[in-house]
Parts: structure tokens; sequence; C-alpha cells
């Protein structure tokens, strides 16, 4: 946005207080118009209508260069901070049980987290996401990717018994984290979510734990289920390691408040900065007053005109 302005308008007035003098003080006129300048202009000369036109020229663009005109542009320098984020869903056996969504029972575990995973990846706009499935072996489904459309059709391609049965946490965890090793992002954040206990990896929990504590990884875990479906204490304990939070989702509606709050939790950094740009103008009228001032003096020393 372009604003014209001066930035001493103040000076503006003088233009006034030439006009007074011109008509009150007319023998002291050339003094004020123009001062010390009397030796350079001839001592008779016949009134001109040029003459008169070059000396308010001159002192109107004098007067503006004084008043320094400026043209203001402003503008906004909006950068959105974008995190890498990986999500980590557990595809064993237990995922197929039914009943987790009470406005449709016939719905697995496993379909409700696909369509709540797939409108967290929607709202993600400035995010890389990538996505790590597991089971009895952890494998990575997606890497980190801004291609929201790609990622939500690989989330709904996702099958129970792909990766086995049983559940492999630990090396689930292994595999995010080394997905997101060569990030360059400030942020980075790994979601997992799980309806089991680690009963399947090879991957000890106090090597996980320690490589969670060291890496600038943010973690959450979700349990979802009853509290006996999954290890809450192990889950929270995670969390701790990874500097998160652990949440527990008894059914579809709790799921969903989950993946809204992290989103809240998480949201994408506004880096507004406004940018301001001053283009000064007095050159110009003062470029043209002194040229008035050198035509008047020629043309008035210049056959008495």
């Amino acid at each position: 946005m372009s604003q014209f302005s001066f930035e001493y308008p103040l000076f503006l007035l003088l233009i006034l207080l030439f006009y007074i003098c011109s008509k009150w003080c007319k023998e002291r006129s050339r003094a004020i118009f123009f001062p010390h300048v009397g030796t350079l202009i001839a001592k008779t000369a016949k009134k001109s209508s040029l003459l008169s036109w070059l000396k308010w020229i001159g002192i109107v663009s004098a007067v503006i260069a004084l008043a320094s005109p400026v043209i203001t542009k402003s503008y906004s320098n909006s950068k959105k901070e974008g995190r890498d984020i990986v999500l980590v869903l557990d595809s064993s056996d237990s995922m197929r049980q039914q009943g987790f969504d009470p406005n449709d029972i016939f719905k697995s575990k496993f379909d409700v987290v696909k369509e709540v995973v797939g409108d967290f990846i929607k709202k993600r706009k400035n995010d890389r996401i990538g996505m790590v499935t597991f089971a009895d072996v952890a494998f990575i489904a997606s890497p980190l990717t801004f291609e929201k459309e790609f990622l939500t059709n690989i989330t709904k391609m996702q099958k129970l018994g792909m990766a086995g049965k049983r559940t492999a946490i630990n090396d689930a965890l292994v595999q995010a984290y080394n997905l997101l090793s060569k990030s360059k992002a400030k942020s980075k954040i790994v979601i997992l979510l799980t309806d089991g206990i680690d009963n399947m990896s090879k991957i000890p929990f106090s090597d996980v734990k320690s490589m969670i504590e060291k890496r600038n990884v943010k973690l959450y875990t979700i349990g979802i289920g009853g509290p006996r479906d999954y290890d809450g204490r192990y889950l929270q304990a995670l969390a701790q390691a990874g500097k998160g939070k652990a949440f527990g989702a008894r059914n579809a509606q709790a799921l969903n408040q989950i993946y809204n709050e992290i989103d809240k939790l998480e949201a994408s950094k506004l880096n507004d900065k406004k940018v301001v740009e001053h283009t000064y103008l007095y050159i110009y009228p003062l470029f043209l007053a002194v040229l008035s001032l050198l035509l008047f003096v020629y043309f008035r020393n210049s056959k008495g005109v």
C-alpha cells in the first residue's frame, strides 16, 4: 500500500508567508524571495509575467522541497513456520475390535483411526507429514511430504495384517525418529497411537527412552480403548521422555478431540513483520527551484526583460 505525504508539512505555511509579503513588503520583495542575489540582478528591468512565474515556481518548489515529500510503502512479510510430523499408527490385530464409534458400532478401531488421522492431515497446511505403520514389524508408509492428497490416499490404503498381528511399539518409534533424523525443521513431532502393549519389539524400552531423551523431537502418545487395553504408565513415560503429553481415548469422539488438541498445541507459528519503505522526493522540487532561480537571474539580466 502506497501513501503520499510530507515529512515536515508545517513548512508549507511558508508559501502563505511569501504571498503575504508579496502584497505588503514589495519594497523588500527581492530580498525576501531570493536573499543575497541582488548583485546578480540588473538594477532596472521591466515587469514581466515570465519573471513572475519563474519567481513563484522557485519559491513554491523550494518550500515543497523543505517540506520533504515522501511516498511510503508498507506491506507485511508473513512467513509461516511449518513442522515435520510423523504419525505412528498401530495396525495390530487388536485394532479390528468394533464398537469404538458409538455412531457406527460396526466400524473397527482402525477404520475410525484412519478417518480421524485423515482429518488431522487436512488441517496441517504448512507441515510436512510422514507415516509409520507397525504391528509385528514397523515400516515407513510415507516419507515426510507436503502432498496432503497423496498422504490421505496412503492413509486410506492402510490395511490390518499388513505388518502382522502383534505390537512392536519400540521398533516403530525408532523408525519414526530415523525418519526425522535429517529433518531441518525447527519443530519436529511424533504422534504415537496404539491400543496395545509392546510384545514384539527387538529394541528394549531403556534404549528407546534414552534415544527419545537425547533427540529434539516432541512426542505425543495416545492410548485408545479401555485402561486394560494399553499400558498407560508406559505411554506416559515415553511422552515424558519426549517432552510431550500422553492421552487416552475411550471412543471415537474422544480420539477426535485429542487430535484437535494436539493441532492447537502445535499450531504453525506465524512470523508477521511489517516492512515500511520510504521514497524521498525532495530532490525533484529542489532541482526545479534551482532551475527557476537560474532562469530568473538569466532573463532578469537579459536585455532588461
